[in-house]
C-alpha cells in the first residue's frame, strides 16, 4: 500500500510541475530593456528553401558560439502561415539574438563574415533580412 500511495504522490508531482510554465516565464524575464534583438528574417516565396534541422543544430548554435558573453539568449521561429493558414508564410524561419551590446555583436559578426555567410548554402536559398532593435517595454498582461 506504501509503495502505491509513493508511486501516486510522484505521479502527482511529475504532472503539477510539467505543467508549470516556468521555462516561458524564464524566457520573458531574461529579456529586459535595454537589450538588443538581431532579427534575421528569412523570406519565403516560390522555389525558396530552408533546412530546420541543419539551422538548429548546427548554424544558429555555430553563431551563437561566435557572439560570446555578449549572448543572453537566442529564438528560432518556423513559419507556418501568413495571416490565416490559407495565407503563404512570408518568411520560411525567423532567428532572434538577444544582446546586450550592439558594438559587440557587430565586432563578433564582422570578425566572423565570411565563416556565417558561407553557411548559408547550408540550409537556405534565400538571403536573409536583417533588422537591429532595442527593447522598450516587454509587458505580460498575465502577471497583473
Amino acid at each position: 500500500m506504501t509503495t502505491k500511495i509513493a508511486l501516486f504522490l510522484l505521479i502527482l508531482t511529475v504532472g503539477g510541475l510539467s505543467g508549470c510554465k516556468t521555462t516561458r516565464v524564464q524566457l520573458l524575464s531574461a529579456a529586459e530593456p535595454g537589450m538588443f534583438k538581431v532579427v534575421i528574417l528569412y523570406p519565403g516565396g516560390e522555389g525558396k528553401t530552408f533546412d530546420m534541422s541543419y539551422y538548429e543544430q548546427k548554424h544558429m548554435p555555430m553563431v551563437a558560439g561566435m557572439l560570446g558573453e555578449n549572448l543572453r539568449f537566442y529564438e528560432i521561429d518556423k513559419g507556418i502561415s501568413g495571416r490565416t493558414t490559407a495565407d503563404k508564410t512570408p518568411f520560411l524561419a525567423i532567428g532572434y539574438f538577444y544582446v546586450a551590446s550592439i558594438d559587440e555583436y557587430n565586432k563578433a559578426v564582422a570578425t566572423n563574415r565570411d565563416a556565417i555567410v558561407s553557411d548559408f548554402k547550408n540550409y537556405t536559398n534565400t538571403q536573409p533580412v536583417i533588422q537591429i532593435a532595442e527593447i522598450k517595454a516587454i509587458v505580460n498582461p498575465k502577471s497583473k
